[in-house]
């Protein structure tokens, strides 16, 4: 019989410290998995010139984020002027490319004046080239984060880069694209019609959706990743954030960058870095440069330095391939990756290896086929119940708190909040659940269950969402804690998995978080699942806890004074506002007025316009161009005032064999900032060109526009010059008799002399995504 020496005794803990030190190991972990992300200070003026300094870069930003500067406006022109000057000041010379640009997949176009500058090389047979933006969304945003953030955190990193008086073997150019908000149409002029587009060979953008949290590095390529993910690891940047996961889910969702048409228009390589944290500041008032997250600034940079160091003298020639790796960060490690080749194999090595522990568990009497099939009903019992109730859970606050659907972005203030009340619900629930089965059913039959469960995920994954594939990590750990279970002497095994789960939580517990922030708190429900299912796999630990039920009770009384405190910010306030939306509509033609709201709700704001019984719905069935889709929601008949119309001049108007050419021009006669052109009808237009630019037609499309409802946008150009016509240009198949109409847009309603109301209160602020404070002219196209 072995003994065990007494110095083992001694610092080996005793079985009742066990729970305690192994759940602190997991609450430790999880602390570690999030604050591991991102820096948590900023690096001050005082650091040698030579680094990047985030509190000299926000010297810049507070001078470009002070007002909204979206296209076509005074703070605009002044934004630019400002950024030329610092380059200048740096020694660069700039130049402004004024090109009408046109994006067809989003119906925009205007006058794009993009800020390019260039470092030259040693060698400029391929470029690098630094990306972001500079105007602001229309028509509230101020721009700090996006992308005031992309453009100090460029401005920044050349001034250090510069500093060290060494010429760089690449070019290096510099693009602050203008007009990205309203369609990509800044980086579409530069790719299509700059002459130094041809020889860029990869592209490092910088862009938010949010403002704060830790950045993300997502890339853009037409092929594999491996060479961009090599070269990625190769810069070696202190808080790399990126997994191959990310990467597949955005190349297939509609989201697009800048970046985006450098890919899909000029077949180049490139590197997005952006953070999505504090969504609901998107595009509002609230981007402002103090609500942005300083640490995220300094992150940014963390990222643009060593690239721009090594890609400045990399090797740019060969950054294509046809092979894609799976990749995910781990904290002070970096990067892991392996090839997708190693997917199947794995799988398959993993899965003869479970069946076998299952066959050798059954002739050793270790695994039971009864207790096996019972431990299948505590993890489906806490999946259903947690799923469903987190499900509608979030529905019934929608309820409670219909002030939530006023938040387009989909994730409101205190949303942080209702992500770790679900998560601890979620917990309480497995452990109420799994606390009559931990008594009566042995741990290794448990196991069983949610390493079939997650096999099965591994099998999909590596069919339809190879980028998740590093999740069979998960399924390692589950298969070598059968092994443990299965040979050895089970004296201290739960301290021992604890540890051995430290790269599985730090890896999954963000993404409990990431999902809902990202996507929407409407995920949360995902969230839950993943929970659980985590959770499946840590029943070798969990099992051997003193208290389940306990346990299951603190998380659920957790999760209700999280609920209840979530309940206490609900409210607006100054530094959390509430959305809200109203414009003046009036159609020329019938010489009719409306008030209209996007807002689900009346406050006391859009009240003094829509009064006590406005009208539910649309004022027509032809209605502007929203974002995300939303409606206008109320109307009220208004008394018609006196505002210019534009002056429609047709040119051209001819019919031949079945085909109708139109030229026309449309000329504004008060100061407007956007024409967008509807056509009432279902349309098939053969070509089209926007003041001398055409929509492009695919090698598979037969017509460039195909509208096939009614009431569709063909154009939505946003006028950028003093005096500016919109030309249009179009050949049409069907019908040859359409209605087109035209919706002329200013946004001046808060200012215009025509009015008078109170404006906004201070806990009050305009709903970005859609047509906001804006006097909107409709006006039909008449046509023989």
């Amino acid at each position: 019989m072995f003994v065990k020496p007494n110095y083992l005794r001694q610092i080996m803990p005793s079985k009742r410290y066990n729970s305690v030190i192994s759940f602190l190991i997991i609450v430790a972990t999880i602390y570690l998995s999030f604050s591991s992300l991102m820096p948590k200070m900023i690096s001050d003026a005082t650091v040698p010139l030579t680094e990047f300094s985030t509190e000299r870069a926000l010297v810049h930003l507070k001078e470009i984020s002070k007002k909204p500067h979206y296209i076509g406006t005074k703070e605009h022109k002044k934004v630019r002027e400002y950024i030329v000057e610092q380059l200048h000041k740096l020694g660069l010379t700039t130049e402004i490319q004024q090109q009408v640009a046109i994006n067809k997949k989003w119906r925009a176009g205007t006058t794009t004046q993009n800020i390019i500058a260039k470092i030259k090389g040693t060698d400029s047979s391929k470029n690098l080239l630094l990306l972001t933006h500079y105007d602001s969304a229309v028509h509230s945003s101020l721009g700090a984060s996006d992308a005031g953030s992309g453009v100090v955190t460029i401005l920044e990193s050349l001034r250090a880069f510069l500093a060290k008086n060494k010429q760089p073997k690449n070019d290096i150019i510099i693009l602050i694209s203008d007009a990205e908000e309203i369609g990509l149409l800044g980086a579409s002029a530069f790719v299509n019609h700059h002459s130094w587009a041809k020889d860029v060979a990869l592209v490092l953008n910088f862009e938010a959706r949010g403002s704060g949290g830790p950045s993300y590095m997502l890339l853009e390529t037409n092929g594999g990743n491996k060479k961009l993910i090599e070269h990625f690891v190769a810069t070696n940047p202190k808080y790399p954030l990126a997994s191959s996961l990310m990467y597949s889910i955005y190349k297939m969702l509609p989201n697009d960058t800048d970046l985006t048409i450098f890919r899909e228009d000029g077949d180049i390589e490139g590197y997005n870095f952006a953070f999505i944290d504090d969504h609901f500041d998107y595009h509002t008032a609230q981007d402002s440069y103090e609500r942005l997250d300083k640490n995220t600034l300094e992150h940014q940079g963390s990222y643009l330095m060593p690239l721009l160091t090594y890609f400045a003298d990399a090797d740019l020639s060969n950054l294509k391939s046809n092979a894609d790796y799976v990749y995910f960060n781990l904290p002070y490690i970096g990067i892991v990756y392996y090839p997708f080749s190693w997917i199947t194999p794995l799988l398959i090595v993993l899965s003869l290896l479970f069946l076998g522990l299952l066959i050798y568990g059954f002739t050793k009497q270790k695994i039971k086929f009864k207790s096996l099939l019972s431990g299948f009903t505590p993890l489906l019992l806490s999946l259903v119940i947690s799923g469903l109730i987190t499900f509608y859970g979030w529905k019934l606050l929608l309820k409670i708190h219909p002030q939530y659907q006023d938040i387009l972005h989909g994730f409101t203030y205190n949303g942080h909040w209702y992500i770790a009340a679900f998560s601890a619900l979620t917990l309480g629930i497995c452990f109420v659940i799994y606390k009559k089965y931990f008594n009566k059913e042995d741990t290794l039959n448990l196991m069983i269950a949610p390493i079939f469960m997650w096999l099965l995920i591994n099998i999909a994954i590596a069919y339809y969402l190879k980028g998740a594939a590093y999740f069979i990590m998960i399924l390692f750990y589950g298969v070598f804690s059968m092994v443990l279970y299965l040979f050895s002497k089970k004296e201290n095994l739960s301290i021992l998995l604890t540890v051995l789960s430290i790269p599985i939580i730090i890896i999954f517990a963000p993404l409990v978080q990431m999902l809902p922030v990202g996507l929407g708190l409407k995920m949360l429900m995902v969230s839950s699942v993943l929970i659980v299912l985590l959770f499946g796999m840590l029943i070798p630990v969990f099992s051997q806890y003193k208290n389940h039920k306990n346990l299951g009770r603190l998380f659920i009384v957790l999760a209700i004074v999280i609920f209840i405190s979530a309940s206490f910010k609900s409210t607006y306030s100054v530094d959390e506002k509430q959305p809200n939306s109203m414009m003046y509509v009036l159609d020329v033609d019938k010489n009719e007025a409306y008030w209209a709201s996007y807002d689900k709700h009346i406050d006391e704001f859009t009240k003094q316009f829509l009064g006590d019984n406005p009208t539910e719905g649309s004022y027509d069935s032809l209605s502007t161009y929203s974002k995300y889709g939303t409606n206008i929601q109320w109307h009220k008949k208004a008394e018609v005032k006196t505002i210019i119309q534009p002056i429609i001049e047709m040119v051209k108007d001819t019919l031949i064999a079945n085909k109708r050419s139109i030229h026309l021009k449309i000329k504004p006669q008060r100061v407007s900032n956007r024409i967008e052109l509807i056509s009432k009808n279902p349309i098939l237009i053969e070509s089209f060109k926007v003041n001398g630019q055409p929509y492009k037609k695919y090698d598979n499309e037969e017509y460039v526009v195909a509208l096939r409802d009614h009431g569709k946008t063909v154009l939505s150009y946003y006028l950028a010059l003093e005096n500016e016509i919109l030309d249009i240009e179009m050949t049409i198949v069907d019908p040859v008799q359409p209605e087109f109409f035209i919706y002329e847009t200013s946004y001046d309603l808060l200012e215009s002399m025509h009015f008078n109301f109170k404006p906004r209160s201070e806990s009050m602020m305009a709903t970005p995504f859609v047509i906001n404070d804006a006097i909107v002219v409709k006006k039909q196209i008449n046509l023989d």
